[in-house]
Order: C-alpha cells, then sequence, then structure tokens
C-alpha cells in the first residue's frame, strides 16, 4: 500500500503520522484522485484520534498507512507546530473538509456515497446535502449495521459502491471504527474513502458547533461533553490529560515516540 501524503509532508505526534495540511491541499488532494479513480484513504483525527493510536499499535500502523491524515482539532495542529515547527494557522476540521470536498465533487460532477451512521440520519443528511448543492449526485446510501462483518462482506460492500457509479465515498461510523473500515476497504476501491466522524451528524442538523470562539481555543470538546456526557465523558477527562502529557514528554524528548511503519496486514474483522 503506498502513502500519498501532502507536499509538506507527515509529521509524528505521539507516534501517529500526520499531515501539514490546509483545507485547499487537502481538497485538492482528494479530488484529484477521485478524478483519477485512484484508491485515497483519509481521515481527519482530534485528540481521540491520534490516542487510538497510541493505545493500539496495529491501529497506529493503519493510520500510519493512510494517504491523508488531517489535523482535525486545535491540539492536534498545535502538536504539529510544537514539535515540527509547521506553521499551521487552522486546523482541517472534518465536518468542514466533508462540506468542501462535497461542494467540489458538486461542481465537477463526481458522484458520492454516503456509508454510516442510521437510516433516520441519512434521511435528513441527504436533502440537507441537496439543498446546499443542487447539483449534487449522491448514488448511493447505506446505513451501519452496527455489527461485526461477516465472511467475504467487504467485497459485497466494494461490488455495491464500484456499481453505483460512486467516485467518492463518505464514511460516518465513528472512531476507531471508521478508520478500520476505511483501511479494509481500501484496497478494494479505486476513488478516495473519507472518514469523517460525526460530519454526518453535524450536517444533518443533529449536532449543532460550538460557538467560533470555543473551536478556536480548543474547547470544542467541552462543548461535546455538554451535548453528550454520558458518551464522552471518558474520552476527553481520561484522555486529554494523557493526550497533553506526552505530548510534552515527545517534546522534552522524554519519551520517543515511535511511528509504526504503515502496515500491509488485512483486516478480517471490522465493523459494517
Amino acid at each position: 500500500m503506498s502513502v500519498t501524503g501532502t507536499v509538506r509532508g507527515k509529521r509524528n505526534v505521539l507516534g501517529v503520522l500526520v499531515d501539514v495540511t490546509d483545507y485547499a491541499e487537502a481538497v485538492d488532494l482528494i479530488v484529484a484522485a477521485a478524478r483519477e479513480q485512484r484508491p485515497f484513504a483519509v481521515t481527519a483525527l482530534a485528540v481521540h484520534g491520534v490516542m487510538t493510536g497510541v493505545e493500539d499499535f496495529a491501529h497506529n500502523g493503519r493510520l500510519n498507512s493512510f494517504d491523508l491524515v488531517t489535523p482535525d482539532g486545535q491540539p492536534v495542529r498545535w502538536a504539529l507546530n510544537l514539535l515540527h515547527g509547521a506553521g499551521l494557522t487552522d486546523r482541517v476540521y472534518g465536518p468542514s473538509l466533508t462540506l468542501k470536498v462535497v461542494e467540489q465533487a458538486a461542481a465537477e460532477g463526481l458522484p458520492i456515497y454516503l456509508y454510516g451512521s442510521t437510516q433516520p440520519v441519512l434521511d435528513r443528511l441527504v436533502p440537507a446535502f441537496q439543498e446546499m448543492f443542487p447539483a449534487l449526485k449522491i448514488v448511493g446510501i447505506e446505513p451501519s449495521k452496527f455489527r461485526k462483518s461477516l465472511p467475504g462482506e467487504e467485497l459485497e460492500i466494494a461490488e455495491r459502491i464500484k456499481s453505483s457509479g460512486a467516485r467518492i465515498v463518505l464514511v460516518g461510523l465513528g472512531c476507531p471504527r471508521q478508520e478500520i473500515f476505511t483501511y479494509a476497504m481500501r484496497p478494494h476501491l479505486d476513488m478516495p474513502l473519507l472518514a469523517v466522524g460525526a460530519a454526518f451528524d453535524y450536517h444533518a442538523g443533529l449536532l449543532k458547533n460550538p460557538p467560533a470562539w470555543m473551536q478556536k481555543y480548543a474547547l470544542e470538546w467541552l462543548w461535546r461533553l455538554g451535548l453528550e456526557p454520558k458518551r464522552l465523558w471518558k474520552r476527553y477527562i481520561l484522555l486529554n490529560p494523557a493526550y497533553l502529557a506526552r505530548l510534552f514528554a515527545q517534546k522534552l524528548g522524554i519519551w520517543k515516540a515511535t511511528a509504526p511503519a504503515p502496515t500491509t496486514e488485512r483486516v478480517y474483522d471490522f465493523a459494517v
């Protein structure tokens, strides 16, 4: 599996290779792969996404095999600047990147496929996208089955997506399920797959974005925690301090954050 990356390259954040990139470059890379019908795995990682790699060495290798990993959260952007002098002035937030890619897909007539979430969410998301981008072609929607895949099921899913005529797949399964799914499906699809996290819920109108000042000062986690405390308290209360501690340990050279080489192992057991 070749890893494309960006012009400014990938940098080690706690062992996870994150691209030094911006919205314009990310959209250009994704849409170019769609035009050329090339496999292209994309995810946008916030603190939780990075820590899934820290805590699971095998998953770290999968993340490091992605063609494009954007700094979704402000703390990940700060890490790139602190550790590597990246000079990034903004993050590349998954829901915003999704809209920019969908807008360009509509402009170029590139059909998209929506995979994940639930049928009620997709039923709200499709008209929301079509209202924003009337020229957009949505050629398939498939809600999550919320179970482990069956033997050979990845080939069946890939065939449905290919036969739809899609050129871009948006994957909304939540972290890390969506990254594992994207990694597993990449060898079977000649098109970009974007693991877009909560973008489906946001653009379907089911989640509200925090105020701009909270996003600017990396307080989005507090907003999300207030909306979904039972589901997210462990993610933010436990992982955020662990992330910061490891970040400063890497900066001070106390901890060597080894970045596993991109893996080519097959994933036989993943969620659909």
